[in-house]
This record gives structure tokens, C-alpha cells and sequence, in this order.
């Protein structure tokens, strides 16, 4: 005796309202992400021609005002190895890098001095500039 078994017919999986919601997120991330800018100091940089790119792993800038900013953080010149110091500690790589966002009207002394001090941390530095 063979036994039958009852036809519930095919399952079915509505995914209309999920290629809706895939889309507005895909639409949320690529805003999100042209909102995202790591250099949130306004700053007017010179301008270069060349396009090779550091990996950025500690900012320091210098607005018109002759204030300084490790990241985000505004910093006395006197206290800048201080503060930097521990930061370039922390980082994974061999030789860390450390990128000076400045800006055009700050005279090259202050550039030079971030220079100096990174130097003496064993650090490179990277100026940092707008391309033409």
C-alpha cells in the first residue's frame, strides 16, 4: 500500500519589499560616505601636481592662526612632541607616518617645526596638498 501524501502546492518568498530596502540602504552608505572627510579643519592647502597619497596615520595641522591640531585636537607648539609622542607609539607600523595639513598663508618655519619634531620621534612626514 503506498501512502500519499497531501499537495501543499510551492512555497513562495516575496522579495519585492527587500530590493527596496537593499536600495535604501545602498543609498544611505554612499551619502554616509561622501560626508565623511578626515580633514574636518578648513584649511586653504598650496597646490601640487603630484598624486602619490600616504597612509594617513597621525594628522597634525596649522590653520591661518598659527593654531595646531593633531587629529582634531588643538595643541600648544610647546606640548606637540609631548602629545605626539604617545600617538605615534600606538602605531602598528615600523616607521609611522605623520601628515601635516597646512595652511598656504602659514609661514614654512611652522611646517618646518612639525618637521623637526617628527623627525626626532622617528617618524616621516608627508606634507599634505591640493591638487591642480
Amino acid at each position: 500500500m503506498q501512502i500519499r501524501k497531501k499537495y501543499s502546492g510551492e512555497a513562495e518568498v516575496f522579495t519585492e519589499a527587500l530590493n527596496d530596502i537593499l536600495f535604501i540602504l545602498l543609498m544611505f552608505f554612499l551619502i554616509v560616505s561622501t560626508l565623511a572627510n578626515p580633514n574636518v579643519i578648513k584649511l586653504s592647502q598650496p597646490k601640487s601636481q603630484g598624486d602619490t597619497k600616504a597612509k594617513q596615520n597621525v594628522v597634525v595641522s596649522i590653520d591661518g592662526n598659527k593654531q595646531y591640531y593633531i587629529g582634531t585636537t588643538p595643541v600648544a607648539l610647546d606640548s606637540l612632541e609631548i602629545s605626539l609622542q604617545p600617538i605615534l607609539v600606538k602605531e602598528k607600523t615600523e616607521i609611522p607616518t605623520v601628515v601635516i595639513n597646512a595652511d598656504k598663508s602659514v609661514e614654512i618655519d611652522a611646517v618646518v617645526n612639525i618637521m623637526k619634531i617628527a623627525k626626532k620621534l622617528g617618524a616621516k612626514t608627508v606634507l599634505s596638498v591640493e591638487k591642480e
